[in-house]
């Protein structure tokens, strides 16, 4: 079997902004809004939150749900992620729970239903569905991450617009939205979106961005009537502090797990450089000659949506493939290539022999490799000898130890809580102590 090259440990530093109270800058950022103008007094607000991985969301939630309380509303809790959750609201409910988004966590009520209102149609026809239960509130505050989209690029990509259309949405109004794939997404997103800020009882807007580490950078407060003029410019800043890997080229990329609570494609596209969207050409980088994914996340449940983006996977991950979240998210998106399975292997060690030996290089030891624990955390990462020039020569990059053998357990797969002990598969294999 192919010998498999060291590794060295390598943190990289992100110099950028953070929120050094989050909860205070969403008290400070609803009270500065025209909230108290747009919903009458003592009426109930519903308060969107969604099925993406956002970083600290039970706490930016229950903020919220206090800033609202504060200006004499009754707020509660709406799940708005389209069809996520297998399309059911026991489904979005449990997603809600995984994220500590309950109603003991943000001290209100929280409610999931996919029944929608029909308001109207778009041009093309097709009728534009909207959450019944926040359309019968007095007023809706969206809160949402804004951040580059893992499908396609416009002025609106994940963010405000995309969760009023498609989260509120529920499964029919996000299928509709996707009906025509990049051309749907481009075009008939901002439309239905232009089209609902008047229709509905849109009050507020709170955007979250996050920087690299994936903190929260700052919360913004958006009125309604400038949605579609700001949020744009929310997104260049989102795009310009997302994290990606500090390299161009990689013959072997290894990623330990990928799951839709770090992307919601499982892999982003936006680390790796790959689209795998019909029509749609991949970026200009990083150029990636061979990608392995070894695990789906335990909180991805079987949802391992994303796979058909990596050429070889584990034995291990086929088995855990639940087959029925990927086929809503797949047939909802009409983005069908990124759930074909690719090939698998016995144990991660016969993984990462087949990327060296197809990766193009004639000695492994060769081969510019680099491992991460998912397309989300990338402050610490591993790499092989020949990208130690570049790793020294970056302003950012830091080795942390010598080059090291892989390490293998006694069925030769990888310790990856050894790898990354401050990830989230590091912090499940060791809770913290109360």
């Amino acid at each position: 079997m192919t010998m498999t090259p060291p590794i060295a440990k390598v943190r990289r530093t992100f110099d950028q902004p953070e929120a050094s109270d989050v909860p205070a800058a969403v008290g400070r950022a609803v009270a500065a809004s025209r909230l108290v103008d747009r919903a009458p007094a003592g009426g109930r607000v519903a308060i969107t939150v969604g099925s993406r991985g956002i970083a600290g969301i039970p706490e930016i939630a229950r903020a919220t749900v206090d800033a609202v309380r504060g200006l004499g509303f009754q707020p509660f809790v709406v799940a708005a992620m389209g069809s996520h959750g297998g399309g059911t609201a026991e489904g979005q409910r449990s997603l809600l729970a995984e994220l500590g988004v309950t109603e003991r966590a943000v001290g209100c009520e929280v409610r999931c239903a996919m029944d929608t209102v029909v308001l109207g149609t778009n041009s093309l026809g097709l009728p534009i569905h909207f959450d019944r239960i926040a359309f019968e509130a007095d007023g809706i505050v969206l809160l949402n991450r804004i951040k580059p989209h893992t499908s396609f690029t416009g002025d609106y990509e994940s963010g405000l617009l995309k969760m009023l259309t498609i989260g509120l949405g529920k499964r029919e109004g996000a299928a509709q939205v996707h009906k025509l794939g990049l051309d749907g997404l481009r075009r008939i997103l901002p439309e239905v979106g232009a089209f609902l800020l008047r229709k509905t009882p849109l009050a507020l807007g709170l955007a979250i961005l996050e920087n690299a580490s994936e903190h929260t950078a700052k919360i913004v407060a958006v009125e309604p009537e400038d949605l579609l003029a700001v949020e744009p410019g929310l997104l260049a800043e989102a795009r310009a502090l997302m994290a990606r890997l500090p390299f161009d080229q990689i013959d072997v990329l290894i990623v330990g797990e990928l799951g839709k609570n770090y992307s919601g494609t499982g892999l982003d596209p936006n680390v790796i450089g790959r689209q795998r969207v019909e029509t749609m050409p991949d970026p200009p980088s990083p150029s990636i000659t061979r990608l392995a994914v070894l695990d789906v996340s335990v909180e991805s449940r079987g949802n391992a949506l994303g796979v058909g983006l990596a050429d070889l996977t584990t034995d291990r991950l086929v088995r855990a493939i639940d087959p029925t979240p990927i086929h809503v998210n797949c047939f909802t998106s009409n983005f069908l290539t990124r759930a074909r399975v690719p090939l698998a292997m016995p144990t991660d060690r016969d993984v990462l022999a087949a990327c060296l030996d197809t990766c193009w290089r004639i000695d492994p030891n060769d081969a510019r490799m680099v491992v991460i624990p998912n397309t989300l955390e990338l402050t610490t990462l591993w790499v092989t000898r020949p990208l130690q020039a570049e790793v020294e020569a970056h302003p950012e990059l830091t080795f942390e130890t010598d080059f090291l053998p892989f390490p293998f357990n006694a069925v030769d797969n990888i310790e990856q809580e050894r790898l990354f002990p401050e990830s989230l598969r590091g912090r499940r294999a060791s809770p913290p102590r109360v």
